[in-house]
């Protein structure tokens, strides 16, 4: 019969412990490598930092001269593309996964250039935003996202019209291996604009992005612009009115910086929808766009001009949509209309969409903040 005390049951004490570290050490420092993995890894980190341990020295200069050849490229890891044993959390799919706002110059053409006939010379070098995302299925671990970084510059010395986007999206769809891609596409795009009555021109920039989606099978091209005009309220400017003609008492009505962004869908096998176009039409809705070159007469005219057009938020909108539904270049849209008020504490705000490529159930709660002119 074994009788055990209750010495022998007690934890070892540090005298203890310190002898079998050292006995630990003694037979590391003269074992190979493989026998101390193979016991634990983490003994090597008991040996001294100029002993044997589980890795051959390291370098610590950078080797300018080393090159990684295909053979030593099949040796590198690859986490992303590992099986889905790999994936952390549910196995579901990811409807976008991408890059968002990476940057790089764009050659645009632009509508005078094409009706002169001037080709690529009058084309226009734009720093563009790009955000690119593909749908990843359930049971795949992730993508490479310097592929899609990849295939927009084998793209960036081309004009980049739909058609070449829709080139890099099937480059994405390829390489990825993805059913559903998107790429959308930010800039500010230029335009000279005429003063009111001094006959002074300035550039007005107008913030555009260019946006391809294919889901389910489906393409569908859309075109985004943020026009800003002044909105005087139209109760405001009767309120003064009866005060000069009842009190002869001086008052303004108000007004402010207003902002719409229009959203469009281009129908396929239809004329360009140039981008001049859409600002013209927004600029014929609603005709008080803010003022680049403003002299004393040019200031006296853009009051006049505000007078003659008082609009509400709910105008402003109505507006923007009778114009674009005469356009047969455009399917379905959207417009979103904040008049940043001056008289009150908050915006007025409100939206307007016309078939159900825009619809939605719920809006950005940061969206309206979104529609403003920053720096």
């Amino acid at each position: 019969m074994n009788v055990h005390t209750p010495k022998v049951a007690l934890a070892p004490d540090r005298e203890e412990a310190e002898r079998a570290l050292e006995t630990l050490r003694n037979w590391a420092a003269s074992a190979a490598p493989e026998e101390v993995a193979q016991l634990d890894p983490r003994v090597s980190r008991l040996l001294p930092s100029d002993s044997l341990s589980n890795y051959p020295p390291l370098s610590r200069h950078y080797p300018d001269a080393f090159q990684a050849d295909a053979d030593y490229r099949r040796t590198l890891p690859d986490l992303q593309n590992g099986p889905a044993s790999l994936i952390r959390g549910a196995q579901r799919q990811i409807q976008h996964v991408g890059i968002s706002d990476f940057r790089l110059p764009i050659r645009y053409h632009t509508r005078e250039g094409h009706e002169r006939g001037e080709g690529p010379g009058s084309d226009l070098h734009l720093e563009t935003s790009v955000t690119g995302t593909v749908s990843l299925e359930a049971g795949k671990k992730g993508i490479n996202m310097s592929r899609l970084m990849r295939t927009f510059y084998r793209r960036a010395e081309e004009t980049f019209s739909f058609e070449v986007i829709e080139a890099a999206l099937d480059d994405y769809k390829a390489d990825l291996e993805s059913l559903d891609a998107r790429i959308q596409m930010r800039f500010s795009f230029p335009m000279k604009v005429d003063s009111l009555r001094s006959g002074l021109q300035g550039y007005q920039y107008y913030d555009i992005a260019l946006e391809l989606n294919e889901s389910n099978g489906v393409r569908k091209k859309m075109l985004h612009l943020d026009y800003v005009y002044s909105s005087t309220c139209p109760c405001s400017l009767e309120l003064s009115e009866h005060a000069r003609q009842f009190r002869g008492q001086l008052a303004t009505p108000h007004s402010q910086r207003s902002i719409a962004r229009v959203s469009v869908e281009l129908l396929p096998h239809m004329p360009c929808l140039w981008f001049e176009d859409l600002i013209e039409m927004c600029r014929e809705a609603v005709p008080t766009e803010t003022q680049v070159m403003v002299k004393r007469e040019d200031e006296q005219a853009f009051a006049e001009l505000n007078a003659a057009n008082p609009i509400f938020v709910e105008d402003a909108a109505r507006l923007f949509c009778e114009r674009l539904r005469s356009d047969p270049r455009i399917g379905d849209f959207r417009i979103i209309a904040s008049h940043q008020e001056s008289l009150h504490s908050h915006d007025a705000v409100s939206v307007l969409v016309e078939g159900a490529t825009f619809e939605t159930e719920s809006l950005d709660p940061r969206l309206f903040h979104t529609l403003g002119r920053h720096g």
